[in-house]
């Protein structure tokens, strides 16, 4: 009897698991299977997992080529559905733009994301903020403050950070997990906490400041297939004599 019931279980989670995989690529939205969303324009090669989040204002969100964005993510355009925006863009992705699961790109005026930026999951970047002018009033019934949000290309932002309105991030900006961005941040900074602080800059002539406290990654060649890689792997591993691993064996 356990046999049958150990049979039955694996081979109901198979079947559970094959059509859930065959829901997520049905699900998933893509310029040929828009399924009920009317973009301004979604890239060849962008893909929306499915689940997608909640999406509204499609009409005023344009998505640029090769863009992934994860399951669970949030587009909005406008401060809710059925809004006339205008003839412009609200929320545009450049090309190669990678939203993490989870992520909230909350666009109440123009949101910009330059080409190759990659976020997390769990960032949060918004046009909107709430006020409390009125101290008799409850902060979540005053009227908001909008600022329009630049992130420029090349641009890395780690999990579970926060992009505030009016946030312009130059080009190849590092914000650290976690941190709390508004106010301008220059090209080749890396920012963290929060509020976000520049911690480390690129100066053309002295390199990062501070200097970095690790090597840089060895590339792959180009060229190196992955099957040449896995036979890498599988090498055994190399261990050097004294004199090579620099040590004199004399305890100096």
């Amino acid at each position: 009897m356990p046999s049958i019931q150990n049979t039955f279980s694996f081979l109901t989670s198979r079947a559970l698991h094959g059509a859930w995989r065959r829901v997520q690529q049905a699900g998933a939205v893509t310029a040929r299977r828009p399924g009920p969303y009317a973009f301004r324009r979604i890239g060849t090669g962008t893909r929306l997992a499915f689940p997608q989040g909640t999406l509204f204002g499609t009409p005023w969100i344009e998505l640029g080529d090769h863009c992934v964005v994860g399951r669970d993510v949030t587009l909005t355009a406008g401060m809710m559905p059925d809004l006339d925006l205008g003839p412009d863009t609200v929320l545009r992705l450049g090309n190669g733009v990678v939203l993490g699961r989870g992520s909230h790109i909350i666009a109440d005026t123009r949101v910009s994301v330059g080409d190759d930026v990659f976020c997390g999951p769990y960032v949060y970047i918004t046009s909107t903020n709430h006020s409390y002018d009125d101290p008799a009033r409850p902060v979540g019934k005053q009227w908001p403050r909008t600022a329009p949000v630049e992130i420029g290309s090349g641009s890395w932002i780690g999990a579970g950070a926060v992009i505030l309105p009016g946030a312009t991030l130059g080009r190849n900006v590092v914000v650290a997990a976690g941190a709390v961005v508004r106010g301008e941040v220059p090209d080749h900074a890396v920012v963290a906490g929060a509020p976000a602080k520049v911690v480390r800059r690129l100066d053309p002539e002295a390199g990062w400041q501070p200097p970095l406290r690790t090597p840089p990654p060895v590339p792959v060649p180009e060229g190196v297939t992955p099957e040449q890689l896995a036979a890498l792997a599988d090498l055994p591993e190399q261990r050097g004599t004294g004199a090579e691993s620099g040590c004199s064996g004399d305890g100096g």
